[in-house]
């Protein structure tokens, strides 16, 4: 009679990622357009999506037929990172153990043996390889005055990670049966995968003013009063112990809530005010939140802190009736949360439009971070580009991302008029 530890495992895997769903991660939100202009929004952001970039940019002058309002109903995104087909190996490791059982009950010997070495090399070669999953979703409202303008927004991003790790006590168990000896038990390996996520879901109100300059330039300010909700996960969870009813306890999660403040800033000029350049600082109120660590010594958990800092950008952007060009600068680093990569972004983006009715865009940036001794799976140089379509008000984006580690998908649903 075979077990199905292992398929039980992999189901924690999925459950646990999706019990998480409802969370967001440290990373900002972007919406369709600035995914697909490699992550830019700074000085180039829509009134709808300024909540997401820059609370300035809700008063910044865009083309007359999007200035007076906009609403992002919803706006989805998702990022897909498996260097080393970790749930791949999940799987195979789960046959191998179905045919090791299958051997040792009809006794078997040279079968088992060779399922042992083979379980072994499987387990061995899963040890530190790491799958991640961001998720984003994000809703938007915005309504440009002359006055004061105004956005509502919720938004954020979910960023799971799951690793596998070899456990040396399984050299036990794994030895005997490689010896020939059928009372080996390979449903109780100690090998673990972890489970660990972080979240923060935010909502907030912005304000922001437009002031003429004498000189015929203006210059925006904006403001973002925010509540938060910062929360991590941590499962860890041995081949044999797992207990499918235990995955979504409240015990593998700690959460904080509070206030915050964004600010932002950005200026025209130029001979026909065709130059913005914008400033953004995020998550002005640093908050951090340590995740939860098991009692069980058998778990070898650490904790780990999930740190949102202060985040300020700087961007420049050229507008012109058929296009934007922009270059944007992370002045800040952002910690990572466990096995994810510390980063500040060097992006630049273009979109090129077709008498508002269509747009193409495209983008890169660059992780300027160092994370040479980052144990998960790295974030580098990634690619993007996207379409979106605009008839009679209506909006619909669709986003692509990808790099050497990931592959992502954006696409938004809004009105802009």
């Amino acid at each position: 009679m075979t077990h199905p530890h292992f398929s039980r495992l992999a189901l924690a895997v999925g459950l646990a990622v999706a019990s998480t769903s409802t969370f967001a991660s440290p990373q900002n939100f972007q919406s369709a357009r600035s995914f697909a202009m490699g992550g830019t929004g700074v000085a180039i952001a829509h009134p709808a999506s300024s909540g997401f970039a820059n609370p300035a940019m809700l008063a910044s002058g865009q083309h007359e037929w999007a200035d007076d309002f906009g609403l992002i109903l919803p706006s989805v995104n998702a990022r897909f990172a498996d260097e080393e087909e970790t749930i791949n190996q999940i799987d195979d490791i789960q046959d191998t153990v179905d045919r090791a059982n299958a051997a040792i009950n009809r006794l078997d010997t040279p079968a088992a043996q060779a399922e042992a070495g083979t379980l072994r090399q499987q387990l061995q070669d899963i040890d530190k390889d790491t799958v991640r999953i961001d998720v984003g979703l994000g809703l938007a409202l915005a309504v440009p005055i002359d006055a004061v303008s105004i956005g509502v927004h919720t938004a954020g991003n979910l960023q799971a990670s799951v690793r596998g790790e070899y456990d040396n006590a399984d050299d036990v168990e794994l030895a005997k049966l490689e010896a020939g000896d059928l009372t080996a038990d390979v449903n109780n390996l100690q090998s673990r995968a972890r489970v660990l996520a972080s979240s923060v879901a935010e909502l907030g109100v912005s304000f922001a003013r437009n002031f003429e300059l004498q000189d015929g330039r203006s210059v925006q300010l904006g403001i973002t009063p925010k509540y938060m909700q910062l929360m991590t996960y941590q499962y860890t969870e041995s081949v044999s112990g797992f207990d499918d009813g235990n995955y979504d306890d409240d015990q593998y999660e700690t959460d904080e809530s509070g206030f915050n403040l964004d600010l932002g800033a950005a200026v025209t000029f130029g001979e026909n005010n065709e130059w913005n350049a914008g400033v953004a600082i995020k998550n002005l109120i640093p908050m951090d939140l340590d995740s939860a660590v098991s009692s069980d010594p058998s778990k070898m958990e650490s904790q780990h802190t999930l740190e949102v800092d202060p985040r300020v950008t700087v961007g420049v952007a050229h507008n012109a009736e058929f296009h934007v060009l922009t270059a944007e600068l992370d002045l800040t680093e952002q910690k990572g949360f466990g096995y994810a990569d510390d980063t500040q972004w060097l992006a630049v983006g273009a979109e090129f439009d077709a008498w508002r009715y269509a747009q193409i865009r495209g983008g890169i940036r660059h992780n300027l971070a160092s994370n040479n001794d980052n144990a998960g799976i790295e974030e580098d140089t990634q690619l993007t580009a996207g379409i979106g379509l605009s008839p009679f008000g209506a909006r619909l984006d669709i986003s692509a991302l990808f790099s050497d580690a990931e592959l992502g998908a954006a696409i938004e649903f809004g009105a802009a008029f």
